[in-house]
C-alpha cells in the first residue's frame, strides 16, 4: 500500500536532501501543511515571534556556514514581514532560502484575503523570486533557488507557494542537490601580473572584505602572510580573518567615517589588493576620495565599477587557489625600510586611544567596557553586534581572531539583528557562549525573541548599552546641525523585562562589577540580559578627523 505524497512533502523532503538542520518561521493557514509535515520529518523547526526576526535567524545561518539558512512564513503580512531580513541578507552577501505562503491559485487575481503579488514584491531585493504553479515542480524550483542563493555573491532566494499547491498530491520525488561546480584559480598571466605589481610596490596593502572570511580564503590569506609580510586592513564584515599570530600585519578596520589608521594606510598605499571586498561594506568614495589608488581585485565575480573604484586588473576565480598560487611568485618580497617606518608610526596611532575615560558616575565609557569584554571573550565564542553607536566602538576597538565570529550588519545597517543572529549562532555552535550587543533603541526592535532564546535554553549573554536615545543618529545630527531631533524615547527597566521572559536580568554600572559578572557566567544555561548605562560623551570624536595630516 502506497502512501500519498503532497506538495508539503516535496518541500520538506527537498530540505532534507539539502541537509538543512533548522527552519525558522511562524505558521499560518496558507502554509500550515508544511508545519504539519515538519512534525514527522525534516529540519528542526524554530518558531520565532516575528517573521522579520526569523529571516534574521536564517541570515545568520548563511553568514556563519555559507549554506542557505531557511525561513518560512504564511501569506500576506507573514510574507511581507520577511522583506527587511531578505534585503539585509542580499545586500550583505548571506545565503537565505525563504518560503512564503500564498492564497490558492484561483484567488491570485481576486481582491481576497491576503492576496498579493509575492514574487513581484521580493524580486528587487532577492537573487531569485518565483511563484510555484505546478506542485510537481516544487522540488526543482527549491533546488534552483537554494543553489542560486549561495552562488556567486550569496543572497536571498524567495519562493511563493499557493495553498492548493502545498496541499496537492504529487507524483515525483524530491531532487537531491548536485555537486557545486568548482571554479578554477585566476589565470597565470593575472597572477604573475599581481606578483610583479607587489614586487614593484613601495607600500602594498591587503583590503579584506566579507568575501575573504570563508574558511578556505581565510586560510589562504593567513598562509600568504606567513611568507610575505604585508599590511592588512579589514572591513567590518571581514573581521577575524587575521589571527592572533598575524596581529603584526593588522592595521585596523575601516567603515563609516574616513578617520581610521586603516584609511590612512589605504590612502598612502601605492597598491591596494582588494580580496573579497564589496563596495557596500565601505564605499570606495570614502577610502579613495582622490581617485588615485591603484587597485587590483581578487574575487569570484566581477567588480562593480564606479568613479572611485576602477581596478586595473581583476583576478576572478577560486580566491583561495589564486592566493595559494600567488605565494611562490611573491616569496622574498620585503617592504622598503621607509614604508616600515611609516607603518610603525601608524601602529602607534592604532594602539593609542585618545579619549578621556572619566565618565559620569554609574556609567561606563565604551572603551572601559571593551577592555573588560576583550579580556573575557574567547576566540571561538561568537559576538553579534546590532546597529548604533556601540557598533562603531566595537568595530574599531574590539579585536576578533576568527572569521565570522564577530558579526556586523554593514550593508543595510539594520536595527534589531543582534539577538536573532545570536540565537542562530548558539544553535550552530553548541556549548559555546554567544554574546550579543545592542543599544537600548535597537534592542526593542527584536526583543520579543528573548522568549525564543529562553524556550530553547540558549547560552546567550545580551548586553544593552543604555543611554536613552537613538544615539548613533543623535551625535551625527549634532555634528551636522548643532542639535538633535527625533532621537529621544522613554526609559525601560530591562532587568524586569528580562525577568518577565524567564531570563536573568542584571544591571552593571562600573568596570569592576562588569568583570565580575562576565566572569561568573560560565555555567549559564539560559539567556542573560545585562543593562549597562553607557557614557557617550566622546561620540562626536568618532566622526571627527583626528589623525595627523602627514599620515594621509
Amino acid at each position: 500500500m502506497t502512501t500519498d505524497k503532497f506538495g508539503a512533502d516535496l518541500i520538506v523532503d527537498s530540505l532534507i536532501n539539502h541537509n538543512v538542520k533548522y527552519i525558522f518561521g511562524i505558521p499560518g493557514a496558507k502554509i500550515d501543511k508544511v508545519f504539519d509535515t515538519l512534525e514527522d520529518k525534516g529540519p528542526e523547526l524554530i518558531v520565532a515571534r516575528h517573521e522579520q526576526n526569523a529571516a534574521f535567524m536564517a541570515q545568520a545561518v548563511g553568514r556563519i556556514t555559507g549554506e542557505p539558512g531557511v525561513v518560512i512564513a504564511t501569506s500576506g503580512p507573514g510574507a511581507s514581514n520577511l522583506a527587511t531580513g531578505l534585503v539585509t541578507a542580499t545586500a550583505e552577501g548571506d545565503a537565505v532560502l525563504a518560503i512564503g505562503g500564498q492564497v490558492k491559485r484561483g484567488d491570485l487575481l481576486k481582491r481576497t484575503h491576503q492576496s498579493m503579488n509575492n514574487a513581484a514584491l521580493f524580486e528587487p531585493i532577492t537573487k531569485y523570486s518565483a511563484e510555484v504553479q505546478d506542485p510537481n515542480t516544487l522540488s526543482e524550483i527549491m533546488a534552483n533557488a537554494y543553489r542560486l542563493s549561495k552562488s556567486g555573491k550569496p543572497g536571498a532566494s524567495f519562493i511563493s507557494i499557493p495553498q492548493d499547491v502545498v496541499d496537492s498530491k504529487v507524483e515525483v520525488a524530491a531532487i537531491k542537490p548536485l555537486n557545486a561546480p568548482k571554479l578554477g584559480n585566476a589565470s597565470i598571466d593575472d597572477i604573475n601580473y599581481l606578483a610583479q605589481a607587489i614586487k614593484n610596490a613601495v607600500l602594498p596593502v591587503l583590503l579584506l572584505g566579507s568575501g575573504a572570511s570563508s574558511a578556505p580564503v581565510t586560510q589562504a590569506v593567513r598562509e600568504l602572510l606567513t611568507h610575505v609580510n604585508l599590511p592588512v586592513v579589514e572591513t567590518f564584515q571581514g573581521a577575524g580573518v587575521i589571527s592572533r599570530d598575524l596581529i603584526h600585519n593588522f592595521f585596523g578596520r575601516v567603515g563609516l567615517f574616513r578617520n581610521q589608521p586603516g584609511d590612512m594606510l589605504l590612502k598612502k598605499s601605492d597598491l591596494v589588493i582588494a580580496i573579497g571586498y564589496d563596495p557596500i561594506e565601505y564605499e570606495a568614495r570614502n577610502w579613495n576620495a582622490e581617485i588615485d589608488s591603484r587597485v587590483i581585485v581578487i574575487d569570484t565575480a566581477l567588480a562593480e565599477i564606479d568613479t572611485y573604484y576602477q581596478p586595473e586588473r581583476e583576478l576572478i576565480g577560486d580566491m583561495a587557489q589564486t592566493l595559494e598560487n600567488l605565494i611562490p611568485a611573491v616569496r622574498g618580497y620585503k617592504i622598503p625600510e621607509g614604508s616600515i617606518a611609516y607603518l610603525d608610526g601608524l601602529r602607534k596611532i592604532l594602539e593609542s586611544q585618545d579619549f578621556d575615560r572619566h565618565s559620569e558616575k554609574n556609567r561606563l565609557h565604551p572603551l572601559d567596557f571593551i577592555d573588560v569584554f576583550q579580556a573575557t571573550v574567547k576566540d571561538d565564542e561568537t559576538v553579534t553586534v546590532d546597529i548604533g553607536s556601540h557598533y562603531i566602538w566595537m568595530a574599531r576597538h574590539f579585536k576578533s581572531y576568527e572569521p565570522r565570529h564577530l558579526l556586523f550588519s554593514n550593508g543595510m545597517q539594520t536595527l534589531g539583528v543582534a539577538l536573532p543572529w545570536a540565537i542562530s549562532a548558539a544553535l550552530l555552535r553548541p556549548n559555546k557562549k554567544v554574546y550579543s550587543i545592542s543599544g537600548d533603541g535597537g534592542f526593542l526592535f527584536s526583543a520579543q525573541e528573548l522568549e525564543t532564546a529562553v524556550r530553547l535554553k540558549l547560552p546567550i549573554i545580551h548586553i544593552i548599552w543604555n543611554d536613552g536615545h537613538y544615539n548613533m543618529v543623535e551625535f551625527q545630527e549634532i555634528m551636522k546641525y548643532g542639535r538633535s531631533s527625533g532621537v529621544d524615547f522613554g526609559a525601560v527597566d530591562y532587568v524586569k523585562y528580562a525577568e518577565a521572559f524567564g531570563a536573568t536580568g542584571i544591571r552593571v554600572t562600573n568596570k569592576t562589577d562588569l568583570a565580575e559578572v562576565l566572569g561568573n557566567l560560565e555555567a549559564t544555561t539560559g539567556p542573560v540580559i545585562i543593562d549597562i548605562p553607557i557614557d557617550y560623551k566622546d561620540n562626536i570624536k568618532l566622526g571627527e578627523t583626528i589623525l595627523p595630516d602627514e599620515f594621509y
